[in-house]
């Protein structure tokens, strides 16, 4: 099994950064607007990126302020049965977010474009979070 594995570093409060990764209205300010989320474990979040089928990703867990864990229930077949998961700690007024992508089956051509598409996630997380505050 292969992950994706990214960190990132944001200016922001922990709070604001978490709130943006469980809400409707922060996921849809950094990937798409198309979507039904609810954070509550056991829910299932639906995510539509205009492609035939949408992308379900089922609550395992949620830990306030430090992690959220997703695992993909229907999409594309490359990441049915993977996991995504986000890890916060916040220091010195800095969040860190470790965001993994796991159990990958292959390391393929879109495992490659999926691992520049969570950098861009992370990328727009930021920027999001720290202009909000700005």
């Amino acid at each position: 099994m292969y992950t994706i594995e990214l960190i990132n570093y944001i200016k922001s409060p922990v709070s604001e950064v978490y709130q943006t990764l469980i809400t409707a209205e922060g996921l849809r300010s950094i990937w798409t607007r198309k979507l039904t989320v609810k954070a509550d474990i056991g829910f299932v979040n639906q995510f539509d990126f205009g492609e035939e089928e949408l992308t379900e990703m089922k609550i395992l867990e949620l830990v306030e302020n430090r992690k959220i864990h997703w695992e993909c229930i229907h999409s594309d077949e490359e990441w049915v049965g993977t996991a995504v998961t986000f890890e916060l700690t916040q220091k010195e007024g800095i969040t860190s977010v470790v965001l993994k992508h796991s159990n990958w089956r292959e390391l393929t051509e879109y495992y490659q474009w999926c691992n520049y598409n969570w950098s861009m996630f992370l990328l727009r997380l930021k920027n999001h979070c720290e202009n909000k505050r700005a």
